[in-house]
């Protein structure tokens, strides 16, 4: 993993840490516009806190850089995120037309894009953004299943 790609896996990472100690379930979503390598969103989930089902850390980071850029189409944005994204999130993604979306530990149980629905694979899918997972895959699962077993 290259430096760039390792610190924006590491802000998402450190961001699902932070979801968890608020009692969200720990999962963190970094957007960053690759024309300035700046970071538009840094967010973790909060369902939780907002009593909000669809606040998944991938939605909140869509709006709020769709919110930064001034547009509902991310083009040259990349999604970095701690977890494989759920259907709903996927279908976003696809909407928002990330450019790349890399994520930590995949989700055989609940992910949308290499488990599951599949939304990309789909004929309706519109936009199939790059796809890279696996990153930092065992602590992102290892801080998952920490959290889950203290809620046990």
């Amino acid at each position: 993993m290259d430096n760039e790609l390792a610190d924006y896996m590491d802000l998402a990472y450190r961001t699902a840490e932070i979801a968890g100690k608020r009692g969200e379930v720990p999962v963190g979503a970094v957007i960053v516009d690759t024309i300035s390598g700046r970071v538009i969103a840094n967010v973790g989930n909060q369902m939780v806190g907002r009593h909000d089902p669809t606040a998944h850390a991938e939605m909140l980071a869509i709006r709020a850089a769709g919110n930064m850029v001034g547009s509902q189409r991310l083009v040259d944005c990349d999604l970095y995120v701690t977890l494989e994204p759920c259907p709903m999130c996927a279908a976003a993604i696809s909407l928002a037309r990330i450019r790349r979306l890399y994520f930590g530990a995949y989700d055989p149980k609940g992910g949308g894009v290499e488990h599951g629905a599949r939304i990309f694979d789909q004929a309706g899918c519109h936009h199939r953004p790059e796809i890279y997972g696996g990153l930092r895959e065992s602590e992102s699962a290892a801080l998952l299943k920490n959290f889950f077993e203290t809620r046990r």
